[in-house]
Formats: structure tokens, C-alpha cells, sequence
């Protein structure tokens, strides 16, 4: 067949190796237009130079293989755009997130300890909270606890109870050492509302804290989290606990990140007195 190119020219052709055209075929994505019998050798017409460097430029843009293949069959222009469309705007958002990983390992290593950070001591009373509790996987968390804090809001919005406090979360430590752990989305308030769905009732214990303010979007907050660390640790305070977040201004008031106030709080040795209950005295 003269009017063809053999598996080997058409790798030449197209800078896609022939066990990467062999995948292809098998996955249905660029079939050869004839397959010897016997030898099992492909060959491929030279119009399908053209969709194969279409592949390869998408995937040199990471495009996954059932979205090309997708793209390749698309029924209208419409389908097709909608798909590359969408993967596009992957690539920007990913885009937006290496740039803030590359500005933040800028920053620390301009500054590798941030000693800007102020850090007080607070006892935290106990308080009665509307709650939402699960094992969450780490990669997990974000989309988690945005979930649980849409839904303890709207339950209280639903029962016209006020919020008491800001949304807080507890997070044990498994979920830092094992990538897996318990994590704890509550609300203070008072009355405490009907439990609906996920949401039920509980009081939060009382702690003892060493607390922070870490601004802005989750990019920076391990930095956050390493400078209470060392502080407790330098000041021998530091106790076995969960650590705790309160959202002052979180996704549930702003989707502008830069504008996010989260409250961290590393459990701590009594440092005073806790108040006294003035209805047993």
C-alpha cells in the first residue's frame, strides 16, 4: 500500500514514538487505517499526520486522553470547544496556583522564620455549638470543610438562630501525622438547633491556647502553623491536643481569599487561672 506510511515513518512524521501510537490504537484514540493480518504491522494514511500532532499538542498540554478522544468525536463545534474550553481553563487555575506556590517560596526563603507573628494566650470557654464531625482524608479537607460550613450556616439560618461566635474547626492530629483524621465544623449558639441531616448538637470543651491570625488565602498557612509551633516549643507550653480554627472572615463570607482572617489555636498548659463558675460558688 504505497499511498500509506509504515507505524516507523509515521513516528518519524508525527514525533510520536511507535509504542505510544501502539497505545493509541489499543485505546481507540488513533486507529491505523490497515493492519497486516500475519505480521500485525500498522500503517496509517497521510491525512492522519494532522490528528496525530492534534493529540500530541494536546497533550503536551496535559489534556487527558478520554477528553481528546472526546474532542476527536465531537458531534459539533460546540462539544469540541466546550471540552477544550474546559480543560483550558484547568490549566489556568493550575497556572494561578503555581504562580502563589512560587511567590510563597520566594517569600520564605527571603524570610525563613517569620518572627512578625503575634502570638497571644487565651482560654477559650466551653460552649454550646451546632456541628458537623467525619474522618476526612487530607486531600480531602478544603472541599470538606467548605461543605460542612455551608450546611451548619444554612441550618441556623433555616431555625432564625443566631451565631453566637464565628464557625470554628477542630483537627486532630492523625489528620496532620497520618494523612487522615477526625475534623470537626461547629458553631456556637444559643438556642441549639434541631439537628437536620449531618448537623447535630454538642458542647465544645473548654481549651487553653496559644493563638494567631493567619491573613489570606491556605497558600501560607503551614508557615502559620510553623510559627506558633516554635513558639510553644520554645516556651516548653506545648500540650497534646487538637489543634483548633476559628474563621473571623472565611469562605462562608467572602470568596476574595485575600481577605480570609482564620484564628489558629495550638493547645497549651494552663498559664491562669480559668474563671470561676459563679453559679457553684
Amino acid at each position: 500500500m504505497t499511498s500509506t506510511l509504515a507505524i516507523g515513518d509515521f513516528s518519524r512524521a508525527t514525533h510520536l514514538s511507535v509504542r505510544m501510537l501502539r497505545h493509541y490504537h489499543e485505546l481507540g484514540l488513533l486507529e491505523p487505517v490497515d493492519v497486516d493480518v500475519d505480521s500485525r504491522y500498522r500503517r496509517y494514511a497521510p491525512e492522519q499526520i494532522v490528528t496525530a500532532q492534534v493529540i500530541r499538542r494536546f497533550r503536551d498540554l496535559d489534556m487527558p486522553l478520554e477528553d481528546i478522544q472526546i474532542v476527536l468525536r465531537a458531534p459539533d463545534i460546540e462539544t469540541r470547544n466546550r471540552v477544550i474550553a474546559n480543560h483550558l481553563a484547568r490549566l489556568e487555575s493550575n497556572l494561578a496556583r503555581t504562580q502563589d506556590t512560587v511567590a510563597s517560596l520566594r517569600s520564605l526563603l527571603d524570610r525563613p522564620q517569620d518572627t512578625s507573628v503575634a502570638i497571644d494566650h487565651r482560654y477559650v470557654a466551653a460552649a454550646p455549638a451546632a456541628f458537623i464531625t467525619d474522618i476526612v482524608e487530607t486531600a480531602e479537607v478544603v472541599a470538606w470543610y467548605r461543605g460542612a460550613m455551608g450546611e451548619v450556616v444554612a441550618t441556623l439560618s433555616a431555625q432564625e438562630i443566631n451565631p453566637a461566635g464565628p464557625l470554628g474547626g477542630v483537627y486532630d492530629t492523625e489528620l496532620f501525622t497520618e494523612g487522615r483524621g477526625r475534623i470537626t465544623i461547629f458553631l456556637p449558639c444559643d438556642p441549639l438547633p434541631q439537628p437536620v441531616g449531618r448537623v447535630s448538637t454538642t458542647i465544645i470543651p473548654p481549651a487553653e491556647l496559644a493563638m494567631t491570625v493567619h491573613l489570606g488565602s491556605n497558600t501560607e498557612v503551614d508557615r502559620t502553623y510553623g510559627a506558633l509551633a516554635a513558639y510553644v516549643t520554645k516556651h516548653a507550653l506545648a500540650v497534646e491536643g487538637p489543634i483548633r480554627e476559628y474563621y473571623l472572615v472565611g469562605p462562608s463570607d467572602t470568596q476574595d481569599e485575600s481577605l480570609w482572617q482564620t484564628e489558629i489555636g495550638w493547645p497549651i498548659f494552663q498559664t491562669r487561672p480559668q474563671p470561676q463558675d459563679t453559679a457553684n460558688t
